[in-house]
């Protein structure tokens, strides 16, 4: 497996183009507990609530469908970051016996947070692609999402680049990583006040 940033935006533009087919969840294609297993399920779990955040944003949503929406976006956001943190473990354990250098730098990102952002990018890449495209728009809002792209794609081209050289610092010693776990306390029922404090029904 080739594992650099083309690589990876490779997958994610599988997962969000295999969505989009029939706009539900698709089975995943590759072997289980595989990284391209993990990059096409974090990319799905993206796309996702990508189009449950349009729809919150419907202002003829009834509030009991927002109040839906809302709960499903929480779910989904925790198995973001669930997914990212595994990502993490895969790539702390593929580095697990560089030695670092002397005056290697800590880098405040990880691989797997960016690539999160590369999933991020690849939807909107997707979706400004979708809005050149469309026949019922005016010609300036066109070109204006066409320029858009053109930032989006150098985006795209510059983190995969920014992906490969942290991947091949981490892996000369130059640099190194540390994992601060998200500790998310909203869906944690021992430490958001607004669930623990409630009786239960």
């Amino acid at each position: 497996m080739n594992l650099s940033g083309n690589y990876i935006n490779s997958v994610f533009q599988e997962s969000i183009q295999d969505w989009h087919k029939q706009e539900e969840e698709s089975a995943n294609p590759h072997p289980e507990n595989s990284l391209p297993h993990l990059l096409y399920k974090k990319c799905q779990i993206d796309t996702i609530q990508w189009h449950v955040e349009d729809e919150i944003r419907r202002p003829d949503q009834p509030d009991n469908k927002v109040v839906g929406f809302k709960r499903k976006i929480d779910k989904l956001n925790q198995e973001r970051t669930d997914t990212v943190e595994i990502l993490d473990d895969y790539f702390l354990n593929l580095f697990r016996d560089v030695v670092r250098k002397p005056g290697a730098r800590l880098n405040s990102e990880t691989p797997a947070w960016l690539v999160d952002r590369m999933s991020i990018l690849e939807l909107k890449i997707f979706h400004m692609t979708e809005q050149t495209e469309r026949k019922d728009a005016s010609p300036s809002h066109i070109n204006a999402c066409q320029n858009k792209l053109s930032i989006l794609l150098e985006q795209r081209s510059d983190l995969a680049k920014c992906f490969d050289e942290l991947l091949e610092d981490i892996q000369n010693g130059t640099k190194f990583v540390k994992v601060y776990r998200q500790m998310k306390m909203y869906n944690d029922s021992s430490l958001n006040p607004s669930l623990y404090s409630k009786p239960k029904t």
